[in-house]
Parts: C-alpha cells; sequence; structure tokens
C-alpha cells in the first residue's frame, strides 16, 4: 500500500478521532474501529470561532504526539474520494491547524491500513501544545463560540466515545474536573461565582 492509502483498487482509508466518528458525513463502503499509534487524542488546539474567542479562547481536539489513539476508519470507494477528500479539506482545515498525512492504522480484524489522518500542525499559532489537564479545564469551562459553549463539545466527545465503547481516560477526568468549574460563569471582567 502506497502513501496515498490505496489497496489494489480497493479504496482508500480515512481515520477519525473524534467527530468522524459518530458524524463522517460521507458515503463510506466499510467502517472499523482502529488504532493510531505514536499520536493521542487531546484537547491541543486553541479555537477563536466555533469554541472560543480571541478574547477567551477554548479548545478542541488534535492528534498530539505520542501514545496511541483508538478511533474508526473508514474505507471509501475509489469513485468516491475525489468528493469525499474535497468534503474533508473543507470541514477539517478551514484554518489549516491540521496537516493531512498517511499513517498505519490496525483495524478490529488486525489488518494494518495506511489511513488519511489529520495531525495537529505544531507549528501553527492555534497549537496549544501540551497543557495540564487543569488549564485544559479552565479553558474549556469558560469559553464559548459560534458552536456553543466549549463544554458541551468535551460533553459531546466522552458520551460519544462511552457509546462506541472507546475509554479514554484523559478525556474522563477533564470532564469529571469541569463540574466545579462550570459554575463559573464568564463576566466582562473575568469569572464571577453563578
Amino acid at each position: 500500500m502506497g502513501r496515498s492509502g490505496m489497496a489494489d483498487g480497493e479504496g482508500r482509508w480515512v481515520f477519525g478521532y473524534g467527530s468522524l466518528m459518530w458524524r463522517p458525513g460521507f458515503n463510506f463502503v466499510e467502517r472499523s474501529s482502529a488504532i493510531l499509534h505514536g499520536r493521542r487524542r487531546a484537547f491541543c488546539i486553541y479555537s477563536v470561532h466555533h469554541r472560543g474567542t480571541y478574547e477567551r479562547p477554548g479548545l478542541v481536539l488534535g492528534l498530539a504526539p505520542g501514545g496511541a489513539c483508538k478511533g474508526a476508519a473508514y474505507r471509501v470507494a475509489e469513485a468516491d474520494w475525489p468528493e469525499v477528500y474535497a468534503y474533508l479539506m473543507e470541514r477539517e482545515q478551514p484554518t489549516e491547524t491540521y496537516v493531512e498525512a498517511w499513517r498505519p492504522v490496525r483495524l478490529a480484524d488486525g489488518r494494518r491500513v495506511e489511513s488519511l489522518v489529520f495531525l495537529s500542525d505544531l507549528s501553527h499559532p492555534q497549537w496549544a501544545g501540551a497543557l495540564t489537564l487543569e488549564r485544559q479545564a479552565e479553558l474549556i469551562a469558560g469559553a464559548v463560540g459560534l458552536s456553543g459553549p466549549n463544554i458541551d463539545y468535551l460533553r459531546d466527545l466522552v458520551d460519544h466515545l462511552r457509546d462506541l465503547r472507546i475509554t479514554d481516560q484523559d478525556m474522563e477526568r477533564l470532564l469529571m474536573m469541569i463540574d466545579p468549574i462550570a459554575t463559573m460563569r464568564p463576566q466582562s471582567g473575568g469569572f464571577t461565582q453563578a
């Protein structure tokens, strides 16, 4: 299998670790749980539009270096690939905070396939880096953007991970940490107790 993700005309694979797992938004011929090694799911990208503002940035998911990430892999028919690829570029790259790459993922049945993966761009200004869980909780609890409160994004993620029987201890801990912080509401001068 080459760098383009092709396998003898069978199609190409796409790996999802966030909303692509439960809301892919494109046609596919096969779906499998999958593991990507060398990257982990993390709130590591500042959001200044959808889940925050320039004044109070939120955080969105990315694939940070290290560890492993359980997600979903989709096989897309070769005939559908141009349309699916264009859709993914529009959906995943509006601010170019990700770098597209082909990486091996291990499917549930043991197969290893090259998959299109959107990695966090470590040189992008919105790259938040390795924030502590405490700092992530502070940012997520106080941020609201065009798509709503940042905490809703985290809750939605954890709910869907549970539905898919994917255990992500960092996401679970982060959600538990935010409950006390979520009682704080942003005011013009900072935070006040609700």
